[in-house]
């Protein structure tokens, strides 16, 4: 496998993709798109930093493209949206460059209280102006952190060393981590209306981008001081310039920015109040060893079909809870493939039940194995982790989702539930045996069978009448397939009942055929696991 580095990383990253076997390293520095794309056609893994873009045409072109690792945090270079129809996974390193990013911070709030940047430039120029340079001291003052993440928490920490208040909003923080921080969990309008300092540490979105703008400025105290060290554009920047020469803000600190590079006619350099840095968060010798080094370590196991680590186009996976995990993982991707050969050919919605302990585990995982086994046999291989919720989606069919607390037989099961547009439902449950944590298979729409989830499995549903068990037996025996267990299931006597047969061989065509056309059978489906 090939795997093309194609922004400079650290040197031990490289080195140690070098010493993997089975791994070819292409080095291609500061080459123009052109090249990327060639060199893109046959390689398995691309590693970047923030220069090179991974275009929807770089993705369409590297036809064995399994991986996209970037390292640092923004994927802005990176059309994940077409990396994710592909099934290529896209990952990057948040914690690489975390205390980086946060001592960053700092000392722009650290310039903001204190105009040491212009001080100095001062005394470059020959002037001894100690009143014109007159600061104020963290020490009590409150500071509002937006995001309360990595980067966000090691801020705060900081902050309470300087013996400040800190005010957190985060919608994703619990009661408990805020507890544990030390920190007061308040609403947006309460962290700007009483901070002294505002930092915010969010990903840019749809949500966030101008978080702050003229509405939330007019919010805060006058005075205030504000930092982005994070994203361009959370700040809305004509918003945060007006407020400077208004004096409604005293200070800021940038070190991103809506267009990067900023463009030299931009008023923000010309405000001596700003301390401006050209995009600085990760860039101390630490941080750069730390995330070049980890992405390469990420980008090998994911290639190896191990741990999925920061992926941002699927559920991330570290080992311990991928070893709990494999099991169910593989429950789910033969019940969904079950339920699509059972059901219609038209179906709108899945509906997917955990119950017992299994409501524990990450529920996003294994649905997405459930997706991905539903769909093998409409999309075939080309279905995966990344991309079966986008081609479920593409296809029509909603995906709803429910931990149940209803007691079952079994301390773990998982129910997959498929509704066709007519409002026919099929589904079927599966749960783990023994100590080798087998997957079983215990219901078909809601008749208790059970049957082994291996090899090759036939389902019958036929009219509850004498005689179908010998009809199945003969009709197989006489085409050279040997039954290995069977296991027969009905609501009511005569009513419809549904049989589960696992096979030595896979039966011809023919034998199905013979199936289907005897009267009593309705209908036969075969899953080849």
């Amino acid at each position: 496998m090939k795997v093309l580095v194609a922004d400079r990383i650290s040197p031990k990253g490289v080195e140690f993709l070098r010493a993997q076997p089975g791994l070819e390293v292409i080095e291609a520095y500061g080459s123009s798109p052109e090249k990327v794309l060639e060199l893109a056609s046959d390689v398995s893994a691309i590693i970047v930093r923030s220069e090179t873009k991974v275009t929807a045409d770089v993705i369409r072109a590297a036809t064995q493209l399994k991986v996209v690792g970037r390292a640092g945090v923004g994927v802005d270079n990176i059309d994940v949206e077409a990396a994710t129809e592909r099934g290529v996974v896209v990952m990057n390193t948040p914690s690489g460059n975390t205390i980086a990013t946060a001592e960053l911070t700092f000392t722009h709030m650290l310039c903001g209280a204190r105009p040491v940047p212009q001080a100095a430039q001062s005394m470059r120029e020959g002037k001894w102006n100690r009143k014109a340079f007159s600061g104020s001291e963290l020490f009590k003052k409150t500071l509002g952190v937006i995001g309360l993440g990595r980067i966000g928490g090691e801020v705060a920490r900081r902050a309470q060393a300087f013996g400040m208040r800190v005010l957190a909003y985060d919608p994703y923080l619990s009661p408990s981590r805020a507890k544990a921080m030390q920190v007061e969990s308040v609403d947006l309008d309460t962290l700007l209306r009483e901070a002294d300092y505002i930092t915010v540490h969010m990903p840019l979105t749809d949500t966030t981008r101008y978080m702050i703008d003229e509405a939330a400025v007019a919010k805060m105290k006058d005075g205030v001081r504000v930092f982005n060290c994070a994203r361009g554009g959370i700040i809305k920047e004509s918003a945060l310039i007006d407020a400077i020469k208004s004096g409604k803000v005293a200070a800021a600190g940038l070190d991103v920015f809506e267009t990067e590079p900023l463009p030299e006619d931009s008023e923000l350099r010309k405000l001596p109040q700003v301390s401006l840095t050209p995009h600085l968060g990760a860039s101390t010798r630490e941080a750069q060893e730390s995330v070049g080094v980890e992405i390469a370590q990420a980008v090998y196991e994911a290639l190896q079909g191990g741990v999925i680590r920061n992926a941002v186009n699927m559920p991330s996976i570290d080992a311990a809870m991928l070893e709990s995990l494999k099991p169910f993982l593989d429950l789910g991707w033969k019940l969904g493939k079950l339920v699509q050969q059972i059901a219609a050919k038209r179906v709108d919605r899945l509906r997917v039940t955990y119950y017992g302990r299994v409501v524990e585990l990450d529920a996003n995982a294994l649905t997405r194995s459930i997706m991905r086994g539903f769909l093998l046999g409409i999309s075939g291989d080309e279905v995966n982790f990344v991309n079966a919720p986008i081609l479920l989606q593409r296809l029509g069919i909603q995906v709803d989702v429910v931990k149940s607390n209803t007691e079952t037989d079994y301390t773990e099961l998982i129910e997959v539930e498929a509704a066709a547009e007519d409002g026919t439902t099929y589904s079927a449950a599966g749960t783990l045996i023994g100590r080798q944590q087998q997957p079983r298979l215990v219901a078909v729409d809601g008749n208790e069978v059970e049957a082994n989830l291996n090899g090759s499995l036939l389902l019958l549903k036929n009219r509850d009448v004498p005689g179908i068990v010998g009809v199945v037996g003969t009709t197989l025996g006489r085409h050279g397939v040997n039954i290995a267990s069977m296991s027969l299931g009905r609501n009511e006597a005569g009513g419809v009942a549904v049989s589960t047969i696992n096979l030595d061989t896979t039966p011809s065509d023919e034998a199905l055929e013979e199936l289907r056309g005897h009267e009593a059978i309705v209908s036969t489906a075969l899953v080849d696991f």
